[in-house]
């Protein structure tokens, strides 16, 4: 017979869904001008930080377009300067009376008329520098990018829908899930105390991915499914969780403290409820009512008449009867703690 001991330890309580990671950012680059993509600057695949030139469209009928603004900008300057010391002259004049107050008014008028004229041109000015700007196409922020949609020699537009590639930002990265509307209480609770610690899991093996924390929950419970959405947010430095990935997710709403806690392979369900065989002085077991409560990996929170260092047996039980002498009554190891906290 294989036996283990009672222990006493804190113990989290989790719940546990099904979530899909998401990106927290994610964004197509579309051109906004219309010419030739000349330049891929990129790697499909490869990580990115914003403001990385990732590609250029041929930008010489723009520079062309800026050219000419900025040249009519200077000539029109000039011609205003020269109407204002035409200006300065005549206001000269006019204070000796030797020329008429509507040569005057003219040449304040065409002084206005050549300013609101170089506002205009320079207006232009800025609009092909901002044209221009639009011809390099950058990161907006750090991210990992996706399949390249448009090769470099093709004509794009900016009516384009399609896009030219996706940045998806990776680090942090966030999973949606669910949980049931039973669970929102605690799951509140533990968000004000800045304690909602969740876990990403391995949908196969349950191997742990990422530890995170509760982000935010939703403002309304799903009727159809009576259960309430949660994103939470994650650490992803090593690439562990993929955008669009189904992953096991457990969130912690709190812990009992200075539980009982035994191996959950030990516990034995009959027609009564739940028990285990303890072993008592003589050796021989006895079957002990138990009430079983929050699981933590292998191991279960027990309530009952079982004490710290009770020894129970694990395995083995099918051959068991109360009296039954056990020959070998030896506690076998504690799960290790990646096992408590592996998935349930």
């Amino acid at each position: 017979m294989v036996t283990t001991r009672v222990e006493q330890r804190d113990v989290p309580h989790w719940r546990s869904g099904v979530g899909t990671v998401q990106s927290l950012q994610s964004t197509v680059l579309r051109p906004q001008v219309d010419g030739v993509l000349t330049e891929v600057l990129f790697e499909e695949g490869q990580k990115v930080r914003k403001g990385q030139l990732l590609a250029r469209i041929d930008d010489r009928a723009i520079r062309a377009g800026l050219g000419g603004a900025q040249a009519a900008l200077v000539r029109d300057r000039a011609t205003l300067d020269a109407a204002r010391s035409d200006l300065s002259r005549l206001q000269h004049l006019s204070s000796d009376q030797l020329v008429s107050r509507q040569m005057l008014e003219q040449q304040a008028a065409t002084v206005q008329q050549l300013q609101a004229t170089g506002r205009g041109n320079q207006a232009a000015v800025d609009a092909a520098q901002v044209q221009l700007s639009y011809t390099r196409i950058v990161a907006p922020m750090d991210g990992r990018i996706g399949l390249r949609q448009v090769d470099p020699g093709n004509l794009v537009r900016a009516s384009d829908t399609q896009g030219l590639v996706t940045v998806q930002q990776t680090d942090p990265i966030s999973v949606v899930f669910a949980l049931p509307q039973d669970a929102l209480p605690q799951l509140r609770q533990a968000l004000a105390a800045g304690d909602a610690q969740v876990q990403a899991l391995d949908r196969e093996g349950g191997q742990l991915l990422a530890e995170g924390t509760s982000q935010v929950i939703d403002n309304q419970v799903d009727e159809a499914s009576g259960t309430v959405r949660l994103r939470a947010r994650f650490s992803n430095e090593s690439d562990q969780l993929w955008p669009g990935q189904l992953v096991s997710v457990r969130v912690r709403t709190g812990q009992s403290k200075g539980a009982l806690v035994l191996d959950a392979a030990a516990i034995q369900r009959g027609v009564q409820g739940s028990f285990v065989y303890r072993v008592v002085a003589d050796g021989s077991v006895e079957s002990l009512p138990v009430t079983v409560g929050e699981q933590d990996g292998g191991q279960v929170v027990v309530h009952g008449e079982l004490r710290v260092g009770d020894v129970v047996v694990r395995d083995g039980q099918s051959r068991l009867r109360p009296g039954t002498m056990v020959a070998e009554a030896k506690p076998a190891a504690a799960p290790a703690a990646v096992r408590r906290g592996a998935a349930p």
